[in-house]
């Protein structure tokens, strides 16, 4: 199965997921750490004010893992808002915990790639990866300086560690596939994306594809509006197979904890206003069909969202 065809898999919400008490979602992502190298003008992260800058805690990690894992989530993402591999330790552990003791058919990883270096690639792959994802959104050194705001040199860096990846993936026989995704922009800046891509991407990845600029739950906004390009409503999936914006498959389909243990609704929640439960205090199953993740569900079965946390987000549509 391609990472397209899982990434679909998600965000069409099936017959079975489209109502407000559900079963165990099929994926959940979980944030290794709530800290990021990037200062990237369009995420999230910019405005992140309640959410963890820490790490999570391992044993916290083991028992939600193992909550899920009995409650039927077959696939884990060590990743959610911030950069696991800025804790690498703990993303090892994480990574071989979920494959070779609680055997999850799936455990995949996003990553910007600068410290992804070809020993961590090895440990991760040994450790059970069954997917490595990096996210590449800009075209030069210049346009990453502007848009991550930090070094240019981290541009060359992520660059250098997917090619490395992939070498270190097929020397060693590793079963993990290599991707990369890319926001699509307009004009001129796609035509110089495509460029680069060809030439620092393609021909180390397995697959590549597009993803539209999303309004991070509106919360970038503003960041985005200086940059000059328009998200879409909501989180919509990838370009090619993209969804309506409500009922947003987010809350449906696929679990998303922070690095304190906060379950949340939205796949983009950098102010905690889609915090559904505290698995430090609930199971998982507790949090994922707690009252409030119940009513917000609702509202989004009846694609009425007024008043709640998601209104401003697919304020696009």
């Amino acid at each position: 199965m391609t990472i397209t065809d899982r990434i679909d898999a998600i965000t069409l919400i099936p017959e079975a997921y489209r109502a407000a008490f559900l079963p165990a979602p099929k994926a959940v992502k979980i944030e290794i750490t709530g800290r990021c190298n990037y200062r990237c003008g369009f995420c999230a992260l910019r405005t992140r004010k309640k959410q963890p800058k820490g790490d999570m805690a391992l044993p916290l990690f083991k028992r939600i893992t193992r909550q899920m894992r009995e409650a039927g989530v077959e696939e884990i993402g060590a990743f959610y808002l911030g950069e696991s591999t800025m804790a690498p330790e703990l993303l090892i552990e994480a990574v071989a915990w979920c494959k070779h003791e609680l055997d999850f058919p799936y455990v995949f990883l996003t990553t910007n790639g600068a410290r992804l270096f070809p020993e961590l690639v090895a440990l991760l792959m040994e450790a059970g990866l069954g997917s490595l994802k990096f996210s590449v959104n800009a075209a030069s050194e210049k346009q990453f300086s502007e848009l991550m705001g930090v070094s240019p040199k981290l541009w060359r860096k992520a660059l250098s560690n997917i090619r490395a990846a992939r070498k270190v993936r097929d020397d060693n026989g590793y079963a993990c596939g290599i991707y990369a995704s890319s926001i699509q922009y307009d004009g001129e800046q796609q035509v110089m994306m495509q460029d680069m891509l060809n030439e620092h991407v393609l021909p180390f990845v397995d697959e590549h594809y597009w993803l539209p600029l999303y309004s991070m739950g509106s919360l970038a906004t503003a960041r985005e509006q200086e940059l000059g390009y328009r998200p879409t409503a909501g989180n919509q999936g990838r370009v090619g197979a993209l969804r309506d914006p409500l009922p947003c498959w987010s809350a449906f389909t696929e679990g998303h904890v922070t690095a304190d243990g906060i379950l949340s609704a939205c796949c983009f929640d950098a102010d905690g206003r889609w915090h559904m439960g505290d698995l430090n205090q609930q199971t998982f199953m507790e949090a994922w069909n707690s009252e409030k993740f119940q009513l917000l569900r609702a509202a989004h079965l009846r694609g009425d969202v007024s008043g709640t946390p998601c209104q401003e987000c697919v304020a696009y549509a």
